[in-house]
């Protein structure tokens, strides 16, 4: 994003506005919110409650020239205020509208801003696919969680490696249906050898017991190697929130490959020039947290590191599934799903929805609904899958379908106008230099600028936050916010397209209007795009 546009947003706004206010208390304090629902958006943009500014000044009255220097605010970084005001409800601030889609809408404003130091790096591990080779819905969620959020980390400029390896041809063939991108097995003598060096540091373990002290092997099942006293290991350390049952780990060779693979992507992450800043992140289900628990304390006592001190595990809530006649497979779900999308679709395009062409059309919104249906509840919450549900709809207003179907009509929108250009019905749009955004004066499409276009940027740096430096192990993300964010975008942009004629007459006077709200949706096609992307779902051109 240009350098203008990228510092004209609501962040530094709401800086700027809390500085003007906190600058006469001589403390921090965040006094402003941003409103967001359609009623009060016609009378402010912001507001600082009348209850916070009785808490922050005597009687709750805010001095005048602090109000003046309010209304004052401007630069790069703010968006250009029209007024404050006192209110019944508070302080409240207006922006200049039409500067503000000209800052976010028109050309850009300077080079683009140099690019920082690397953010690092996140080793993603996904314990599911160690499990059972025929996925399992509860399997899938933390699959997509994990994709979801290595993109979303990728678009801050953080590398990601994703573990373990792909090796189940009827697992990648899942992942392919869902546009999950997962690194296949590679395997070899590097495996082997880190195995071999993870043994000897076993033999060395004061937390190892049943090889040594001439116990041999009889004493310990046929597949396991020997005893590890994770119990005693977690009070010396003083660690915090562990499982209190876990106690004696029975070590296979299993268990070590499973620790192989992490050390080598770790390994090889550093080597590969991703540097030595590196966060451990176990992506799991809840069902599979004690045995994961199991393995971070195992690398912990074999490579007493840096790295292995920091791991932290993103525990996803259970997948309940209703009505299944028997245990349901990933690939059944699909099926399932893909056969109901496929049934609303010929429901409401009849024979065309049967055409070949429609098949990778309907593939791709069963894998949007999937991944919506999956992604779109806080990961820790319980999700209902109802398999018998079979009302799903290409225009359910909570479904990745009804995401897909706005998308598409953008798409539909520009192809329409670039036809009626190549005819000569329409003149090419102009340059931004050159439209005149005075003419957006929709509620509707302020409504999309200041609760979409501009806080879009803000969203995905949030979704992608992992705070790695909490006390325990477990972490939280708010990777629901891009699917969420999703949803109410086209929500707000089909009433908006519902209600205003974007394509009208081709009568030259109309023709500024049009072309500014072109720009604008433009725009929003721009956002609907980049948010997609994060989910690896390409945008349809057609439903």
């Amino acid at each position: 994003m240009e350098t203008e546009r990228a510092a004209a947003g609501l962040a530094g706004t709401l800086r700027a506005l809390n500085g003007a206010l906190c600058g006469a208390l001589g403390r921090p304090a965040a006094l402003w919110v941003k409103e967001s629902g359609a009623r009060n958006l016609r009378q402010r943009d912001f507001l600082a409650p009348r209850a916070a500014l009785r808490a922050a000044f005597p009687g709750g009255q805010v001095p005048a020239d602090v109000v003046a220097g309010v209304a004052a605010l401007g630069g790069p970084g703010v968006l250009p205020v029209r007024g404050c005001q006192e209110t019944p409800a508070g302080l409240a601030v207006q922006l200049r509208r039409p500067e503000a889609f000209r800052r976010l809408l028109g050309p850009p404003g300077g080079p683009a801003p140099a690019a920082g130091q690397p953010a690092g790096w996140v080793l993603l591990h996904c314990p599911a696919l160690r499990g059972p080779a025929a996925l399992r819905p509860r399997h899938l969620r933390p699959l997509l969680l994990a994709d979801h959020l290595a993109q979303l980390l990728r678009t801050q400029g953080v590398g990601v490696r994703l573990v373990p390896a792909l090796t189940e041809e009827g697992t990648r063939k899942v992942l392919q249906q869902l546009h999950v991108d997962w690194p296949s097995s590679s395997g070899g003598s590097v495996l082997r050898d880190t195995i071999s060096a993870l043994k000897r540091a076993l033999g060395q373990s004061p937390c190892a017991t049943g090889w040594e002290q001439g116990l041999g092997t009889a004493t310990l099942p046929e597949d396991v190697i020997c005893k590890v006293h994770l119990k005693s290991f977690v009070e010396q350390q003083g660690l915090v929130g562990y499982d209190p049952n876990l106690d004696v780990l029975l070590v296979t060779e299993g268990k070590l490959q499973s620790l192989a693979e992490l050390q080598q992507a770790l390994l090889q992450g550093m080597a590969g020039g991703q540097g030595s800043c590196c966060s451990i992140v176990h992506v799991v289900n809840c069902e599979d947290e004690f045995q994961q628990q199991q393995l971070d304390l195992l690398w912990r006592i074999l490579d007493p590191g840096a790295h292995t001190a920091l791991q932290k595990h993103l525990v996803c809530g259970p997948v309940k599934v209703t009505n299944p006649s028997s245990p349901i497979g990933a690939d059944q779900y699909f099926q399932l799903r893909r056969h109901q999308m496929f049934e609303a679709s010929v429901m409401k395009y009849g024979e065309l929805a049967q055409d070949e062409a429609w098949t990778e059309v309907i593939d791709t919104l069963t894998a949007a609904a999937i991944r919506f249906e999956i992604l779109s509840t806080a990961h820790r919450s319980q999700i209902t899958l109802d398999l018998e549900d079979s009302s799903i709809s290409t225009k359910g207003t909570k479904s990745g379908a009804f995401v897909m179907y706005n998308c598409a009509r953008l798409a539909t929108l520009f192809d329409t106008y670039e036809r009626a250009v190549e005819q000569g019905t329409y003149p090419p749009l102009p340059p931004a230099s050159e439209l005149n955004f005075s003419c957006l004066r929709e509620e509707g499409e302020w409504l999309l600028l200041f609760n979409y276009l501009l806080p879009f940027p803000d969203v995905l740096q949030q979704a992608a936050q992992l705070p790695t430096a909490t006390k325990g192990i477990r972490i939280t993300a708010n990777t629901e916010a891009v699917c969420k964010f999703l949803i109410q975008l086209s929500m707000d942009f089909s009433s908006y397209y519902n209600r205003v004629h974007i394509l009208g007459e081709p009568f030259p006077h109309l023709f500024e209007q049009m072309f500014a709200r072109l720009r604008l949706l433009g725009a929003v096609r721009g956002v609907f795009h980049s948010a997609l992307e994060t989910l690896h779902l390409p945008p349809l051109s057609q439903i």
